[in-house]
């Protein structure tokens, strides 16, 4: 009995040193709970706050006060004071909204988000999840922590930002956030069980598998001979031939590239790495490969990784799984031949997890004063994105001619060569509102001044004036980089505002004989503010109209690591660069967007950057996904890195049609050769899928990217892009409707199925067709030489083929037509898509409508359409016109219309066409309701 008694004497010490009588308190806008422990791997003090009734910040630190810091991505108004209550049950508080419940455990402090009838959305790992490690960076005092979630098997994952390695569904999968050329990090994922977190950390935050990837050494590696202690490195080039013994294959940045072979040419060089790798233990082995040039790895064998490519200078990433058993023994072959002088390669893996583990929700990051994550949940995906706005800022409605089609190269070189391309559209008739000039059109030593090389842009002005008169506008490259010896660098410098490390170490970059430079600190708002001044002075004041932020990462020094680089953006206005390691392109676009604004508050901004991240889409910012390859593998990646950046919520990306860095096959091609009609299908086909993602735009290193440096105008390519660059100007009061509706309605322009369709789990895990709006499915073709291809269409609705009408019965995977001249498309059931007349720039009207119905269930659509270039849409200046398809009674109505605005059209003539018949009518409308009887 005595026994019994000693023992639940302990038990209550040990239940009263968590859950004392104070634990808890209710604050205006929530709850605090604090546990008494003193462990510093364990939340201490943990904070709920209501901020809609579908959203709940949690906040947990193992300290006793939370930091006052404030949010760079968190613009909310305000939280939620009334209209919640809390409760407590046990060792239970519970927090309830009108929607929404947290119920949270005093003992352990793990959180449960459920429903009003308490079924579970999301739950906390067992015991909380919650782990901290304390941390002391730049004489900082901060944490790494990492929270882990419950996740059933049926859960699927997307959002997390735009990365290349071609994966849709991360679930199970490992994901490391941060920023490069190429990829872009964004800290929210969305679940299909139609709730989402937004992570709200700036450090470098690793999703799934917190582990670094590890070496080879992790195995017991064999030469090629048998013999035990590494793999054979085989290095040759010309009559050169090294042979080692490597125990890694470890050749990723500026540093780790010291550890070839002193002196070693590799130019037309290729060198092969081969033995036998053993596991000391069984499971998925999650290996990732890092490359530039043309890379191949097979295993026992087995080709495991297809010849895959990247120019030297900007590498990619690559995953592939691999089961293996303990004790065996497995061939391994890795050849590489690097494209160019110095390049890249490395191969590492992340030894085996239990898979319970792995397929659970699971957020680290390096460095944060507190963890703190947002609980987003709604009915449907669209409610999800829509909350997430509701945090980090709503989504602008892009200017009309931005939705367009785009003219880049990398680059024009002269006035003279930008505004003769523009002509040659017009001379054409080939649409066209936007041309680029890219970067070095300032003197070669002035980079950073803004300054236009008088030589080659005698009359910089007269160049924006000659744009304007040609109906088109004109966008321009702006770095937050500057030569030591501008006068705009030595203004920041003198403020303090100015990355110096580089400086320091002499970097110089690949112009002429190398220049140094420094990238201006965006985290100061006074470095923000001069940037915009300097911006304003010297191009905005031109007629400028819009902007082309590169190197927006900031990529101070390509290749470097990921150390390195912190070094050179070390410190930030705002602390340590390993704590704001990933925001540096919305603080960017942040003094861009407010400068204009102050500036001009009529014409929108616009800015095009290749790094954002959560709020992005509030300042005005697109996203591209940078210097891509110009290969069908990146072609196909695109598809999946676009889906998965438009649920990280914000409805603008775009891509380099065609991508931008150039095998030399193809920069090489002469008429008549297989390299040049391959470049030609190649180009046809990325066109075909760049016309339905948000921005439409073609670029690229040489060859010239204008269609017809492309192929002249007798061949499929030219007629196919020319095709399509004229269906979208047809498809612009469509797509327009889509910009209206991406900020009034927080809608998802380009749509993974899953959104449209997420009771048909056989579109979970498909990342190569979408929805572009709610009436188009779009299925790229990213293979060459392919003529068809399989598109599942979803249950639920039929669909109709776009071009010949012909209707197919959804819930079955066929494989469709895809001729080189056309993209396969197909509409559901019951849309309806309005076109207008063929224009060739939006400043002309399109009066003229054609009502596309595809019948078989009742359809709407609310044309938008507002002044196109001003924010009078934000007070109101803008129209709605109702569409109704009642596919019981066959009529169409076109409601009264819904607002107004100056100039906008009063009277247009409009053809109703239902797919599938040969009924049309055409009709006058004024504004006033009309209904259209059209038959069987």
């Amino acid at each position: 009995m005595k026994k019994h008694c000693l023992i639940l004497s302990f038990l209550l010490f040990l239940f009263s040193s968590v859950f004392g009588k104070d634990s808890y308190q209710t604050i205006e806008d929530g709850i605090i709970i604090t546990f008494e422990q003193s462990n510093p791997a364990l939340a201490k003090t943990i904070r709920l706050q209501v901020i809609t009734d579908n959203i709940i910040r949690v906040t947990a630190t193992p300290d006793t006060n939370f930091s006052e810091q404030k949010s760079l991505i968190a613009t909310y108004p305000e939280t939620k004071k009334n209209g919640w209550k809390t409760s407590q049950k046990d060792n239970m508080i519970e927090l309830q909204t009108a929607t929404t419940k947290a119920i949270v455990s005093l003992q352990t402090g793990e959180i449960k988000f459920t429903d009003l009838i308490s079924k579970i959305i999301l739950q906390e790992n067992k015991g909380g999840g919650k782990s901290f490690t304390p941390i002391e960076i730049d004489n900082t005092k901060a944490y790494s922590f990492r929270q882990v979630f419950e996740s059933p098997n049926d859960e699927a994952f997307y959002g997390l930002g735009q990365h290349q390695s071609d994966e849709f569904n991360y679930k199970g999968k490992n994901e490391i956030l941060y920023q490069y050329n190429t990829k872009v990090s964004v800290p929210f994922v969305v679940s299909n069980k139609n709730y989402g977190i937004l992570w709200d950390n700036y450090s470098i935050t690793k999703f799934g598998d917190p582990r670094d990837y590890g070496q080879l050494n992790q195995f017991v590696l064999y030469d090629k001979s048998g013999k035990q202690g590494g793999l054979t490195a085989d290095y040759t080039s010309g009559n050169t031939h090294i042979e080692r013994i490597e125990t890694t294959i470890d050749y990723e940045n500026l540093e780790t590239v010291k550890k070839f072979p002193e002196n070693f040419q590799f130019n037309n060089s290729t060198i092969v790495w081969e033995g036998s790798i053993e596991a000391k233990e069984t499971g998925t082995f999650r290996f990732i490969l890092y490359y530039a040039g043309y890379t191949k790895v097979w295993l026992d064998d087995n080709l495991v990784v297809a010849e895959r490519w990247r120019t030297a200078w900007n590498p990619n990433s690559y995953k592939f799984n691999i089961n293996l058993k303990a004790g065996e023994k497995h061939k391994i072959k890795l050849e590489w031949k690097p494209d160019g002088g110095v390049s890249y390669i490395g191969l590492k893996a992340l030894s085996p997890v239990n898979p319970a583990e792995q397929n659970k929700l699971s957020l680290w990051s390096e460095m944060g004063k507190q963890m703190d994550y947002y609980f987003i949940r709604g009915n449907t995906m669209d409610e999800v994105i829509s909350g997430y706005r509701t945090i980090t800022g709503k989504a602008q409605v892009m200017p009309k001619w931005s939705m367009g089609f785009w003219q880049s190269r990398e680059r024009y070189k002269t006035q003279k060569e930008l505004t003769n391309t523009l002509k040659e559209f017009r001379k054409r008739q080939i649409p066209i509102d936007n041309i680029v000039q890219d970067w070095s059109y300032w003197p070669k030593d002035a980079w950073g001044s803004h300054d236009f090389d008088a030589e080659r842009f005698p009359d910089p002005k007269g160049m924006v004036d000659t744009v304007h008169q040609l109906n088109a506008r004109l966008m321009i490259s702006v770095w937050p980089k500057f030569y030591y010896t501008t006068e705009h660098y030595k203004e920041f410098d003198e403020k303090g505002w100015m990355y110096n490390q580089a400086v320091k170490d002499s970097i110089r970059d690949w112009i002429g004989k190398g220049y140094i430079a420094g990238f201006y600190d965006a985290y100061s708002e006074g470095a923000r503010k001069l940037f915009w001044e300097q911006m304003n002075e010297k191009l905005y004041k031109l007629g400028i109209d819009a902007w082309w932020m590169d190197a927006s990462e900031p990529d101070i020094l390509s290749n470097a690591s990921i150390e390195y680089r912190k070094e050179l953006m070390n410190p930030t206005a705002l602390g340590s660069s390993t704590e704001y390691f990933n925001a540096y392109g919305l603080m960017n676009a942040k003094g861009i967007y407010e400068g204009q604004r102050q500036t001009n508050n009529n014409d929108r901004v616009f800015l095009l950057t290749r790094s954002g991240f959560a709020g992005s889409q509030k300042y005005a910012a697109v996203i591209w996904s940078g210097d891509i390859g110009t290969r069908w593998e990146d072609m196909k990646a695109q598809i999946s890195a676009g889906l998965n950046y438009a649920v990280s919520g914000n409805p603008y990306w775009t891509m380099d049609n065609g991508g931008f860095c150039v095998e030399k096959r193809y920069e090489k091609a002469k008429e008549g050769s297989a390299d040049l009609e391959e470049w030609r299908e190649l180009n046809a086909r990325w066109n075909q899928f760049g016309t339905f993602v948000p921005l439409f735009r073609s670029h690229g290193q040489p060859p010239s990217r204008e269609v017809w440096n492309i192929a002249p105008d007798n061949h499929p390519a030219y007629q196919t892009i020319t095709y399509y660059i004229q269906l979208r100007y047809k498809l612009m009061p469509y797509i327009y409707t889509l910009a209206g509706m991406a900020h009034f309605n927080d809608y998802t322009i380009m749509r993974p199925m899953v959104m449209n369709f997420p009771n048909d789990t056989k579109v979970v895990n498909i990342g190569d067709q979408y929805m572009f709006g709610p009436s188009m499915m779009v299925c790229p073709v990213y293979e060459y030489k392919s003529r068809n291809r399989n598109v599942y269409f979803p249950a639920g609705t039929n669909w109709y083929d776009f071009y010949t009408g012909k209707l197919i019965n959804g819930g079955q995977t066929i494989s469709v037509d895809a001729p080189y001249e056309r993209i396969p498309l197909f509409v559901p059931s019951g849309s309806i898509i309005p076109m207008g007349n063929l224009i060739q720039h939006t400043k002309e009207k399109q009066d003229e409508l054609t009502i596309y119905i595809y019948p078989g269930k009742d359809a709407a659509f609310n044309l938008y359409e507002d002044e196109g270039t001003n924010y009078g849409y934000e007070n109101g200046l803008y129209s709605n016109i109702p569409l109704h398809w009642n596919d019981k009674d066959r009529s169409f109505t076109i409601d009264n219309c819904i607002g107004d605005f100056p100039e906008m059209s009063k009277d247009r003539t409009i053809h109703i066409s239902v797919i599938g018949s040969d009924t049309v009518k055409t009709i006058q409308y004024s504004g006033k309701k009309q209904v259209i009887k059209l038959g069987k």
